[in-house]
């Protein structure tokens, strides 16, 4: 029998991180729905109808039809489908009260304002890799560090515990681990979340919890910041991590598109959310069908999970006509689907993108002779991890 596939939404061509594995690409043309056996720690083997075309991901994302939530169990251990205050858990009216409360917290005078610190802990990053250089891990030295520091920073996150909040991050979004490997982790998460929580609780800083709680903490019991707090730092983090190694990689495959982020001050925007509909890095978004459906004609059975592939949707030919699977960072941006699309559309995109805008040309500028230290052959990736991205990237410069 063959094993189930963790992330069969995700899959790439072997040797090529950047366009859908071929048995993917075929997907959308095929007249029925497919059933893939998947698996995740915490949901166990299950199968799904694995959806690949554009039209059709929007779809389930803007019915409320397919659910996202999953009920809670109160007598069971926390994890990250069975804990309160994770949008991700919710639908309905109930998603719509906790988004308001997290919205607030990231509107986009708010984010704009938080440009000159993310400028100070990239150039600080880029100050300790020059000086250690020339030669390191980009993700190790870079990708991984600047956007941990930033949300830490934004919740409030003591400087002396951002190493173990980086450890229990990387366990927790990796599905190669077993359910108790994965218990004992997000119990740890919890943990930590819950002293912070109590510690802002006391006296509200002003950061991201701090301003939930003067504004919210009549409303909201400490394991739903506890569960909020965490949502926040693993999506802000890992996610952006994930962007700038995959996406220095592909500039650094294509020299000319890696010219143009460099060199022109205008480009930024642009190339981001060219960068963001290529890659695709986003965790697996499942649904599961609350009555009988159609999709495109072909049902879908009440109670039917659903697995969606965004990286198949933004490289299918009814977003880009022209050439999708190619990078082009002059490409006028589309409305792609790498931050989800409906009610459950990220509530952090603004500041992944600035933080996008900012760190990527800052590397490219301070190493203008910046290139891999291996062949592109020989990069390993984190094909089985919820967020896809490289595990290592050694460059020289």
């Amino acid at each position: 029998m063959t094993a189930p596939l963790p992330m069969p939404h995700n899959r790439r061509r072997p040797g090529c991180p950047f366009r859908p594995d071929t048995a993917l690409e075929r997907l959308r043309e095929e007249p029925e729905l497919p059933r893939v056996s998947t698996f995740n720690p915490q949901l166990g083997e299950f199968e799904a109808v694995l959806v690949t075309r554009l039209d059709e991901v929007r779809q389930v994302l803007a019915d409320p039809r397919y659910e996202a939530g999953f009920a809670f169990d109160g007598s069971g251990p926390r994890t990250v489908m069975n804990q309160p205050g994770i949008l991700l858990n919710y639908d309905g009216d109930a998603h719509t009260h906790y988004r308001r409360m997290l919205s607030g917290a990231f509107t986009v005078k708010r984010v704009r304002s938080l440009a000159p610190a993310i400028r100070r802990v990239v150039d600080e990053r880029l100050d300790a890799l020059e000086h250690a250089g020339p030669g390191a891990d980009l993700v190790e030295a870079f990708a991984g560090p600047v956007p941990l520091l930033v949300i830490c920073e934004l919740l409030g996150i003591p400087a002396e515990d951002r190493d173990g909040i980086q450890r229990r991050s990387a366990t927790g979004t990796d599905v190669g681990n077993t359910l108790e490997t994965q218990l004992e982790n997000f119990a740890a998460m919890a943990a930590y979340m819950g002293e912070l929580v109590r510690r802002k609780r006391a006296e509200p800083a002003d950061d991201i919890l701090g301003d939930l709680i003067r504004r919210h903490g009549h409303e909201l019991s400490d394991d739903e910041l506890i569960g909020m707090g965490n949502s926040i730092l693993v999506a802000g983090h890992e996610t952006v991590s994930s962007m700038i190694g995959l996406s220095v990689l592909a500039l650094l495959e294509d020299t000319d598109q890696l010219a143009v982020v460099r060199d022109d001050d205008s480009a930024a925007p642009g190339a981001v959310e060219e960068l963001l509909r290529l890659l695709s890095v986003a965790p697996p978004l499942v649904r599961q069908a609350a009555t009988d459906l159609e999709l495109g004609g072909r049902p879908v059975k009440a109670g039917e999970r659903v697995v969606l592939s965004t990286l198949a949707a933004d490289q299918d030919g009814e977003l880009v006509p022209d050439e999708p699977t190619r990078l082009d960072v002059r490409r006028r941006p589309v409305a792609h689907l790498a931050f989800g699309y409906g009610a459950h559309q990220c509530v952090g995109q603004q500041l992944a993108r600035l933080e996008l805008q900012i760190a990527l040309p800052a590397l490219l500028r301070r190493l203008p002779g910046l290139r891999l230290a291996i062949g592109f052959d020989a990069v390993e990736y984190r094909e089985d991890a919820l967020v896809f991205g490289v595990a290592r990237l050694p460059v020289t410069w």
